[in-house]
């Protein structure tokens, strides 16, 4: 199967209005919890809980400290699927580690209500990137829940290149956990490097689910239970991959771009070995997040990817074929760095901008044309 690059995208007619609810100070990430309200991220630290009108809680007591410069901060934030009964919920984060190292974490708390203000409780750290690396690049660690209640985890390369293809480091790796951290029997690496040395009796070969990533800032799954990935490439070479058990997709050994410097990749058609994307972009869209649309307001989308586009500036919206290949449809342009998006339960698409137009960065709903 051969990607497709494309280099400038179709620039559509929205299909919807849109509607400013509120500003908000660095939002990284915006998740539906099921009464309808939502759960927002702020990069220095900050979990809210923001209602469809804008009216916020105070900000959630008892998250973890978070390591705040360059990329890293607060990151993404997620109910789990029994939330209504468990009241769970998954945040990710950059911190600290000894020296001047750094790496991302995932923890879980319940949330309570019951007080004046919403805390966390019973906080735990279930998952860290190991090793902790040196710079404030590529956390990734986008989160994402499928049908079978597994967690998954994207961890970027943290600007390192050779650990996407280190089996013992989780970093540039997709990861596939149970809900408390914990490692499923049944994933690719389990027995194959079950006799493996361990560095430090830390193991994190179990988790991978497959390697060879870069910068992955959006995770989901399509109607028939496909995950799909996508991620920032280096200078061009931006890609959306369909993620199959066990693949290496090739960073930093392939890619369809270039060092930053200038030094050449070797694509992806000269080493088939590597998994390739099924669509690439050069020049990029800086993807931050994507969704797969399933709701009913926008009867065209259903199905599709919806990416916000960082430096494009744009939602991409992307058809996903059963042969695992994939197209651009549309491109709408936003004119503001676009950083998440979520669907809510009516089927109507919220967005969060990324240091729009002077402000920390709002947030809209779009919902359609009457």
């Amino acid at each position: 199967m051969l990607a497709l690059a494309i280099s400038l995208g179709v620039r559509a007619e929205m299909p919807f209005d849109v509607e400013v609810i509120d500003s908000f100070d660095e939002p990284w990430a915006i998740s539906t919890l099921p009464d309808g309200r939502f759960l927002l991220t702020e990069k220095k630290g900050v979990l809210l809980i923001v209602d469809g009108k804008g009216k916020r809680s105070g900000r959630v007591a008892g998250v973890p400290s978070v390591d705040y410069w360059g990329q890293g901060g607060m990151g993404d934030v997620l109910a789990h699927p029994d939330f209504e009964e468990n009241r769970m919920v998954y945040v990710s984060y950059a911190e600290g580690g000894p020296g001047d190292t750094r790496g991302a974490a995932v923890a879980r708390g319940v949330l309570d209500e019951s007080g004046r203000r919403p805390v966390l409780r019973e906080v735990e750290v279930i998952w860290r990137q190991y090793p902790k690396l040196v710079g404030h690049g590529h956390y990734g660690h986008r989160l994402a829940f499928d049908d079978d209640g597994y967690l998954w985890i994207s961890s970027g390369d943290r600007q390192k290149f050779t650990p996407s293809q280190d089996m013992q480091a989780n970093v540039g790796k997709l990861l596939r956990l149970n809900d408390d951290g914990s490692v499923p029997d049944n994933n690719p690496f389990v027995d194959y490097y079950s006799k493996q040395p361990k560095v430090d009796d830390i193991g994190v070969y179990p988790e991978i689910w497959s390697l060879g990533h870069r910068n992955p800032l959006g995770l989901d799954f399509d109607l028939k239970g496909r995950l799909w990935e996508i991620e920032m490439g280096p200078a061009g070479g931006d890609e959306l991959n369909l993620i199959v058990r066990g693949a290496n997709y090739g960073y930093p050994v392939v890619s369809n771009g270039d060092h930053y410097d200038g030094r050449p990749i070797d694509d992806h058609d000269s080493q088939p070995q590597f998994s390739a994307p099924a669509l690439w972009w050069t020049p990029v869209i800086s993807p931050g997040d994507m969704l797969i649309y399933r709701g009913k307001s926008f009867d065209a989308w259903r199905g599709n990817a919806l990416v916000a586009g960082l430096s494009s500036k744009a939602i991409i919206r992307i058809g996903l074929n059963d042969d695992g290949s994939a197209e651009e449809l549309e491109r709408y342009d936003m004119g503001a760095r676009i950083r998440g998006l979520t669907e809510a339960s009516d089927g109507s698409l919220w967005v969060l901008e990324d240091e729009a137009r002077g402000s920390g960065g709002r947030l809209l709903q779009l919902p359609p044309k009457s």
